[in-house]
């Protein structure tokens, strides 16, 4: 599902001096969804805790 965010994630990453990804929203809008998401596609290794 490609979303707004994602494109936003996506500039994030790519930033050359890019600071910590808080993501703050309301509860149960797909948060972790994307991330997991964005992690997994975008990442040889991701860590979910």
């Amino acid at each position: 599902m490609q979303r707004f965010i994602t494109e936003k994630l996506i500039n994030w990453k790519n930033s050359k001096d890019r600071k910590p990804l808080i993501l703050k929203r309301a509860r149960q809008v797909g948060k972790t969804y994307i991330l997991k998401e964005f992690g997994e596609n975008n990442y040889d290794n991701v860590a979910y805790f």
